[in-house]
């Protein structure tokens, strides 16, 4: 997501600001995912931990996407959740105290508002995590919010959808599908598949976070949501779609705290004038194209070397 972000700003000729990029490059980072813009003269990347402290002085916006977000590895081990999303943004938060007049936005997640099993949550919804990865998010939004309200930050904070597209990790449910299929393996798929989640593409939700930061009123939450609730198995059957093999689904025993469904109204941001551009059919084919290519060419430097 945020090398997307990045993206968007700095394909706008007319952006004269910019963008450094602070990453400890964990496991699921890739800096080929920025390669198109490394040597763009508005772009620095920094590699550094948010827990390190930083300084944020000389900056005008800080968009906080650092996190670890795969809600499996926070149940095997809930420590690198907590040091991160929750000790990481209290580290900023504590930097930012110096430089009030830095923006800082907030990314975090559907996940808070635990399982909607009808209609949507919007941004005034109780909090009701069941995951360790939703409570750590949920914690760091409340301690960006009572920063906000003790200090007099100028903060805002959004909630996406799942993302998807080009570059996610494929950990991530559908580049896992996408790359199982591809390579004719099976696919993993918890309980019975009936989980219903809401897709953004990832392109979509980098605009959603601009027109925030360029319209959105200090203080407040905005929910990002491009309405495209499917089932697990709904997504496998429009991914097959793309595929001439046919396919084999594997049901694995379901996660502990599984939620069955996420829904957010997104009503609040589209009063600002964002819509999503990128149809699930299509940012669905933008992404298999990326991970066909990738796989390609693994397998081109794979037959070199050998």
């Amino acid at each position: 997501m945020g090398s997307a972000f990045i993206r968007l700003l700095l394909c706008d000729p007319d952006f004269d600001g910019t963008v450094c990029n602070l990453d400890v490059l964990t496991y699921a980072a890739d800096l080929a995912n920025l390669a198109e813009v490394e040597n763009d003269p508005r772009y620095r990347f920094v590699q550094g931990d948010i827990c390190d402290g930083i300084t944020l002085e000389n900056f005008d916006v800080v968009v906080h996407f650092a996190a670890e977000s795969h809600v499996d590895r926070s149940i095997e081990c809930a420590q690198k959740f907590i040091q991160t999303n929750i000790m990481g943004t209290h580290a900023l938060l504590e930097e930012l105290k110096k430089f009030p007049k830095c923006h800082f936005h907030h990314i975090s997640t559907d996940e808070v508002y635990g399982n909607i099993l009808e209609g949507a949550a919007d941004e005034k919804a109780p909090y009701a995590p069941s995951s360790p990865y939703a409570a750590s998010k949920a914690a760091s939004d409340h301690l960006v919010s009572s920063f906000a309200k003790t200090y007099g930050l100028d903060i805002t904070v959004s909630h996406s959808t799942n993302n998807y597209g080009p570059g996610q990790f494929p950990e991530k449910f559908i580049p896992l599908m996408i790359t199982n299929m591809i390579e004719q393996k099976t696919l993993p798929v918890y309980g019975q598949g009936t989980n219903i989640r809401d897709w953004i593409y990832v392109e979509d939700h980098a605009r959603a976070v601009l027109k925030i930061l360029e319209k959105g009123v200090s203080g407040e939450v905005y929910n990002i949501s491009a309405h495209n609730p499917m089932r697990n198995l709904d997504v496998i059957e429009n991914l097959a779609k793309h595929f001439d093999e046919s396919v084999e689904i594997e049901f694995i025993a379901d996660r502990p705290g599984h939620d069955m469904r996420y829904a957010l109204d997104a009503s609040k941001l589209q009063a600002l004038g964002w819509k999503p551009k990128i149809s699930f059919d299509e940012g669905i084919k933008r992404t298999i194209n990326h991970y066909r290519e990738k796989i390609d060419a693994s397998k081109d430097r794979l037959r070199h070397t050998g």
